[in-house]
């Protein structure tokens, strides 16, 4: 299982993702925590970033969870021709409700536990692959998912990590004070976390043997 998780994009090191990754190739993007945002907007934080990915010699193509709901045979083809995904920012509780409606919490985590795709994601992308969502209410919005996605929020993550992540700590623009709101909510209920600023990162790689280390 290969994993790259962070607050925003990159962190400070792009070369984290790419030992994550391997040589930049195909990846997958999935863009669904941008689902309640207005369709011009949505396709702006799309193609944003693609850029970035570019940049680091990668050729980005969108995986939307939408055009799978109530087939995660179709969605499981789909990602099976990458050999990376990466998912962006955006509200983690649309981008759940969009994964349970497609069955991409199912198919991302049988893929990304044999080794056949190795995930990243930041912000949302990040929070999703955690146990639970507990703490993310106080930076995005759970009133935004039925609307959206016409199911009500769901409160469990992928579990791909056994720790909750708070992105854009440290005094990150992003920050519109959640994120010490979230970390004072885990600490009470004593759930396991790592506080991220927007330059950090986690890399998890099990095919080797590497543990979680936090760059």
């Amino acid at each position: 299982m290969r994993l790259f998780l962070s607050s925003y994009r990159f962190g400070a090191d792009p070369a984290a993702l790419l030992r994550v990754t391997g040589p930049p190739g195909p990846i997958a993007v999935i863009a669904n925590a941008a689902d309640a945002w207005p369709a011009q907007a949505r396709q702006s934080s799309l193609h944003s970033e693609f850029g970035p990915l570019r940049e680091l010699g990668f050729d980005p193509a969108e995986v939307d969870l939408r055009d799978h709901v109530g087939d995660p045979d179709s969605l499981r083809a789909s990602l099976s021709g990458f050999p990376a995904v990466w998912v962006r920012g955006g509200n983690t509780f649309v981008l759940r409700a969009q994964l349970a409606r497609s069955g991409g919490d199912v198919v991302l985590t049988d893929l990304v536990r044999s080794g056949a795709l190795a995930y990243a994601g930041y912000s949302a992308g990040a929070c999703v692959v955690t146990p639970t969502l507990r703490g993310v209410e106080f930076s995005d919005d759970p009133g935004e998912v039925e609307p959206t996605c016409g199911i009500a929020p769901q409160w469990d993550g992928l579990g791909l990590v056994d720790f909750a992540i708070v992105p854009h700590a440290g005094g990150s623009p992003l920050d519109d004070g959640g994120s010490r709101l979230a970390v004072d909510h885990l600490k009470r209920n004593h759930i396991a976390f790592r506080a991220l600023t927007d330059d950090d990162t986690i890399v998890v790689d099990t095919t080797d043997g590497t543990d979680t280390s936090h760059c």
